[in-house]
C-alpha cells in the first residue's frame, strides 16, 4: 500500500471548483434573469413581542400579481413580473422585457395566527404584520444549569 502525503489544501482547490462551477451555473444570461434562479424579493423580519412584521421588496408589481400564502409556521410568496421598458432616442426605439416567476417561502420564528394576517401594498415594499398565537405570546421555557 502506497503512502499518499495529505495536502488540505488541495481538497479546498476541489471544493473551490465545485462550487465555481455551481455558481457558474447559476450566472445571468444577457437578459439580465439568472438562469438557473428566477426572481427572489429581499427580506426583512422584526419580531416583537405581540407579532412578526415582515417586508419584501417586490417593485413593479400590482398586489392582484402577489400571492401570499401563511401558514402557522411560515409564510409563501409567489408572483409573476411582466416588466417593460421602452425609450426612444434619435429616432431609435429600444425595448428591453423582464418575465419571471418568483417564489419565496420564508420559515417563521414562532407560531402565528394565520387567520389574522394584515398586508399592505404600498411603493413596491409588501408589508406583513403576523399576530403571534396565544401561547406563544406567554411561553416560558424552564432552562436547566447544569
Amino acid at each position: 500500500m502506497a503512502i499518499i502525503r495529505w495536502e488540505p489544501f488541495r481538497e479546498v482547490e476541489t471544493l473551490q471548483r465545485q462550487m465555481n462551477r455551481l455558481f457558474d451555473s447559476l450566472m445571468t444570461t444577457d437578459g439580465g434573469e439568472s438562469m438557473g434562479l428566477s426572481f427572489v424579493p429581499a427580506a426583512e423580519m422584526e419580531e416583537t413581542d405581540d407579532a412578526i412584521h415582515l417586508k419584501l421588496e417586490v417593485p413593479g408589481l400590482e398586489p392582484k400579481d402577489i400571492n401570499v400564502e401563511v401558514t402557522a409556521e411560515s409564510v409563501s410568496i409567489s408572483g409573476e413580473r411582466k416588466s417593460q421598458t421602452t425609450t426612444e432616442h434619435d429616432g431609435v426605439t429600444r425595448s428591453e422585457f423582464r418575465y419571471g416567476r418568483f417564489q419565496r417561502v420564508i420559515p417563521l420564528p414562532s407560531h402565528i395566527q394565520n387567520d389574522k394576517v394584515h398586508a399592505e401594498y404600498k411603493n413596491g415594499i409588501l408589508s406583513l404584520t403576523l399576530p403571534k398565537a396565544e401561547e406563544e405570546k406567554h411561553k416560558v421555557v424552564k432552562v436547566n444549569v447544569g
